[in-house]
């Protein structure tokens, strides 16, 4: 199926992925509207990519050697024994997973699209509606556009699924992931550069593994899960599905993770997290979504936007790969735009 105008809500990882699928499927013009600057380039937390996931990517054109990447081969389940410095390790179980930077990651996949897609960053999208032969894409300084396809690769407050499926929304989880990274530590422990180590805690656990840092070196990356403090208030503030990123993380919350790492961690795991600077720390609400369908009419729904995997398994940005490798499939094999 040929030709087409295609607009693509959202310029991440999903979006550039499915401007490539479009592109590669032969559409004629593509859009994309992100809302973001140039500082996406710049969100430098870890993705895991499991061994035979990237085999299928880089087989169907998504992901190659040439984006930066570490190996990982272990995963080591640690807790605080007394003062040891690296803690006690209670399991060990094998890892075959990838480590990805996600600014490295986004830069190779944005250089990747095509030059002739017209990518409009700093774009805000407010409403996205259907008519009887495509979809009008609303913008925040009150133009319109229409497109025979819109694809929403805007995230889990996808303003695409609000138009596809209204009554629908992520429901938050009941916990956080708090994220940062920091420097490469001194005095790695032997085979920690290719391992995953989590720290459990009660209440939760901290998984940590080192990531390319965009400039040849790398950086510990960490993720720690827990619940919010209980006098917080945000478990009611987060039913609505919001973002804390750098810069929004009050002064309390940082304290309560400063000080629950100080004492449920092993002191040079303890170190990794304290280290990080405050404004590379960030919050990630837990939510979980599924919709009973992609598509509808001439919407369409990849990564995030369509169903939310708690980040655990590793698998938000590899589910958006895949929806842009199954779109190219499925638009290898269509018929015409009434199809």
């Amino acid at each position: 199926m040929g030709g087409g105008k295609v607009a693509i809500v959202g310029g991440s990882i999903a979006g550039c992925a499915m401007a490539l699928a479009a592109a590669r499927g032969g559409a004629e013009r593509i859009t994309v509207f992100e809302r973001a600057g140039a500082e996406l380039r710049d969100r430098g937390v870890g993705i895991g990519v499991h061994n035979d996931r990237y085999a299928e990517l880089e087989a169907a054109g998504y992901m190659s050697d040439a984006m930066p990447w570490g190996p990982l081969h272990r995963r080591l389940w640690t807790v605080r024994d007394g003062e040891s410095d690296l803690g006690r390790t209670i399991a060990t179980q094998p890892f075959p997973f990838r480590a990805y930077n996600w600014g490295s990651l986004w830069s190779e996949l944005r250089r990747r699209v095509p030059d002739g897609t017209d990518f409009r960053s700093e774009t805000h999208v407010t409403r996205v509606e259907t008519d009887a032969d495509g979809a009008i894409v609303r913008l925040a300084d009150g133009s319109q556009e229409h497109f025979d396809l819109v694809i929403g690769a805007d995230g889990y407050r996808s303003v695409v699924r609000q138009a596809m499926l209204p009554e629908l929304a992520p429901a938050y989880a009941g916990y956080l992931g708090w994220r940062g990274t920091s420097a490469t530590p001194a005095n790695m422990p032997p085979g920690g550069e290719e391992e995953a180590r989590l720290v459990v805690f009660p209440g939760g656990h901290c998984m940590m593994y080192l990531i390319p840092d965009g400039k040849e070196g790398h950086r510990m990356n960490w993720v720690l899960y827990t619940h919010p403090p209980a006098d917080s208030g945000l478990d009611t503030e987060l039913r609505t599905p919001t973002s804390l990123p750098p810069g929004r993380v009050a002064t309390e919350l940082t304290t309560y993770l400063r000080d629950l790492v100080a004492e449920h961690f092993p002191p040079y795991w303890r170190d990794c997290v304290l280290s990080s600077p405050e404004e590379r720390t960030f919050i990630q609400p837990i939510y979980d979504l599924s919709i009973p369908r992609y598509a509808s009419g001439r919407l369409l729904l990849s990564g995030d936007a369509a169903t939310v995997a708690r980040p655990h398994i590793g698998g938000g940005s590899v589910k958006a790969l895949q929806d842009a490798a199954a779109l190219e499939t499925a638009w290898r094999a269509g018929g015409d735009w009434q199809d």
